[in-house]
């Protein structure tokens, strides 16, 4: 397993496709990050796009990673977008010897990536979840010009993780397929697991989505009511004033 922290220096990257024999136009696909997730078969290696996202809680925006993974023969090549060490706690069964990981194939330690990356989205998606449970509250008793503008960052945080699943969900599935040669019969049972949790990942987003949806109709109710309240009070004062001003206006 050889990984790559940065992709930015374009040199670097062709000098290491240079000496693993990568295609040129899969290494344009490794320096451009805004790359769909998806999977292409190439005559010696299979080249796999994932994105992995991360809650930025000082930003209080999610934030997206784009991951490529090269399987070429028993060599894993992984190129990280950010120089973070995200892959630390695999690294780290590795060393110590735990689990399947450190005995199994490169098929096995893919799947061991992609898992820990659909893991990340669900932690993404519990601090959604809690981001939406205030702002029910929020636009329930007290709304305010701010609270739709997190509604709305809300909105395109949560089409931002459908976009990553469900193209990943695809990646998976080719993975399922018998006639995949990179992947064992093994291990094809624990990339079946991984498909039903991202399929509960997409299920999790919808669900949000509609309730998102939902506040924004109640925001706007909310937003009716209170303008048919102060319409109320004006045609009071009007009821109350214009006799008044009818009679001043005859008398005058």
């Amino acid at each position: 397993w050889v990984n790559f922290d940065g992709i930015h220096d374009v040199s670097m990257v062709e000098q290491i496709g240079a000496h693993y024999g990568i295609d040129m136009l899969v290494l344009e696909d490794i320096v451009n990050s805004s790359q769909r997730p998806k999977i292409e078969d190439y005559d010696d290696f299979t080249y796999i796009v994932v994105r992995m996202i991360i809650y930025n809680k000082k930003k209080r925006e999610v934030e997206s990673e784009q991951v490529s993974l090269i399987l070429q023969g028993n060599r894993l090549l992984s190129f990280q977008e950010k120089e973070v060490d995200d892959f630390e706690p695999i690294r780290e069964r590795i060393r110590r010897k735990k689990g399947r990981v450190h005995r199994s194939g490169i098929d096995f330690l893919c799947y061991s990536i992609i898992d820990f990356i659909i893991d990340n989205y669900f932690i993404v998606l519990e601090s959604i979840g809690e981001r939406i449970d205030s702002l029910e509250d929020e636009v329930l008793t007290d709304p305010d010009e701010k609270t739709i503008l997190r509604l709305h960052a809300l909105k395109r945080d949560t089409l931002a993780i459908k976009k990553s699943l469900w193209p990943l969900r695809d990646i998976l599935g080719i993975l399922l397929k018998p006639d995949s040669i990179i992947v064992t019969d093994d291990t094809r049972l624990f990339i079946r697991d991984a498909y039903d949790h991202t399929v509960e990942a997409i299920e999790t987003v919808e669900a949000y989505r509609d309730f998102i949806s939902g506040m924004l109709d109640i925001y706007l109710s909310t937003l009716s009511h209170r303008m048919n309240q102060v319409m109320k009070v004006l045609t009071l004062i009007s009821t109350i004033f214009i006799p008044l001003t009818f009679i001043a206006g005859v008398y005058g």
